[in-house]
């Protein structure tokens, strides 16, 4: 990591590899056991790039022990399988009217190649989650007068924006994303005049679930290593000291007989040696 992305939040992955440096660095001797707890306790406390840096900067391998940040978002699952998706076909719903009232196109459904709809005084939701796509480039044209129309799209498919707005907006936030390998773009179109068209990019509840699920699962196992790595290095410097508390009794004993307050016998035995 460099210093020019301080704000730039640390992902669970490169807390992990300063928590490796530290422990490498316990074990070469150049941090004692209060500095590493120290240290890994704020390496796992981290949100940002500029609060892991200063942990190991002075360390030999402090220049290289976060990595470089990824700035292209990556898509919500690997599971997702967009070719079993593209299904060809009309689709099942090609247009939708919400005049002072609303419409929607939700859950198992097959978009179309192109979607038209119109909102007056009302509002319509189209949400592509969990839709199948009649071709690998779909385009939506919204007309929304004095209404809304929220688009919502699933991570991994490329949206472009086209639409024109006169006293009303088209959202671009979600464009120049760059989609999953053979994913569908969405390209939005049409004319907003007192009246919005936005695009969002959520998971469904279940991908919620399941990626909350796993990173709790994810957090039980790093809370669960660094216990044992504590234990094992406490051990590990408990037999150490036991070992040299050993050697300094058995010195003491040699040199300290209570039967030769003098020590005329070590001094006996070391003239022999």
């Amino acid at each position: 990591m460099t210093d020019d992305a301080p704000e730039l939040r640390a992902s669970d992955a490169d807390r992990e590899r300063v928590a490796e440096v530290l422990q490498d660095a316990l074990a070469e001797g150049r941090l004692d056991m209060e500095e590493f707890e120290e240290r890994l306790d704020a390496t796992y406390k981290a949100r940002t790039y500029g609060e892991l840096a200063p942990l190991t900067r002075d360390l030999p391998v402090g220049a290289v022990a976060v990595p470089k940040v990824d700035m292209v978002k990556k898509s919500g699952g690997s599971d997702v399988s967009w070719a079993e998706r593209i299904v060809g076909g009309e689709g099942s719903s090609t247009w939708g009217v919400a005049v002072m009232s609303e419409f929607q196109r939700k859950g198992r459904w097959t978009a179309p190649k192109r979607f038209d709809c119109v909102a007056f005084w009302g509002g319509g939701t189209i949400d592509l989650r969990e839709a199948d796509f009649a071709d690998r480039e779909i385009v939506i044209n919204c007309v929304a007068i004095m209404g809304g129309v929220q688009i919502v799209v699933p991570p991994g498919v490329e949206v472009v924006v086209r639409g024109i707005g006169i006293m009303g907006s088209f959202d671009h936030r979600e464009e120049g994303v760059a989609g999953d390998p053979g994913a569908p773009r969405v390209i939005v179109t049409g004319f907003a005049f007192w009246g919005g068209v936005g695009v969002e990019r959520k998971r469904t509840r279940e991908q919620r679930l399941e990626l909350r699920e796993e990173r709790r699962r994810e957090k039980l196992a790093r809370r669960e290593q660094r216990r044992e790595l504590r234990e094992s290095i406490r051990d590990g410097q408990y037999e150490t000291h036991r070992e040299m508390l050993e050697e300094h009794r058995n010195a003491w004993r040699h040199t300290h007989d209570p039967h030769d307050p003098h020590g005329r016998r070590a001094a006996r035995e070391r003239d022999e040696d």
